[in-house]
């Protein structure tokens, strides 16, 4: 007779350990309330791409990097410790403003940034769900088009973040809890255009570390360095 009778299978266990294991994880971009403070226990946190935060501060270095060395070389009037104090609360502030989170709740949308970045300069904003009103599209000077919450009372308008991650399902979610037809709303910029402005970035930097090096050893062409 055989012994395996009244026993589970081990496959059976296999399997149910599995399911109530996927059921038990986390969706993606929930996070729990410990991880952000007071943020609810099911909000959804979406943050600028990834992409973007790459692209713009590593061309914010193509384009400032070389300036104290330069202004060293060139025997420029402004000091080059000033210089780069200058440009380090530069970074900082480009950085803080990179580290944007739109977070989304049972009670709202809320665009929120880092405890140092809320006392140095941005703070953010709120909205419950039941105040919104409209979504209002305004084209930009480069012929793109931004959307900005518009209130019941009408005193303030509010940009939607366009540059995180995820934003397709940010929209999806913000049609859900606001009634509001989000079909047309897309991204300001498409990723390839961020690639694009990358490909140039390196480009940039390549001809920085050419201007350095021809600086440093002090072959700068004459009308590079007045």
């Amino acid at each position: 007779m055989s012994t395996d009778l009244g026993r589970p299978h081990l496959g059976a266990l296999n399997n149910a350990n599995l399911r109530n294991t996927m059921q038990s994880a986390p969706s993606e971009n929930v996070v729990p309330s410990q991880a952000d403070g007071n943020l609810g226990d099911r909000a959804k946190v979406f943050r600028i791409s990834s992409l973007i935060r790459f692209t713009l501060l590593l061309l914010y270095a193509a384009l400032t990097v070389p300036l104290p060395f330069l202004a060293e070389v060139t025997g420029a009037s402004v000091s080059p410790r000033l210089l780069c104090l200058g440009l380090l609360v530069g970074a900082v502030i480009l950085f803080g403003a990179l580290s944007e989170r739109v977070v989304l709740d049972e009670t709202g949308i809320q665009v929120t940034y880092p405890t140092w970045a809320k006392l140095i300069w941005r703070r953010g904003w709120s909205l419950p769900w039941e105040s919104i009103k409209s979504l209002k599209p305004r084209s930009t000077g480069q012929g793109g088009l931004v959307y900005y919450f518009l209130t019941e009372a009408g005193d303030q308008a509010y940009l939607l973040p366009m540059r995180v991650a995820g934003f397709g399902a940010l929209v999806r979610e913000v049609q859900a809890k606001t009634d509001i037809d989000t079909t047309d709303v897309k991204p300001l910029a498409q990723p390839w255009m961020y690639f694009i402005l990358l490909g140039v970035t390196l480009l940039l930097l390549l001809i920085d570390t050419w201007v350095l090096a021809m600086g440093l050893s002090g072959q700068l062409p004459v009308d590079m360095a007045v």
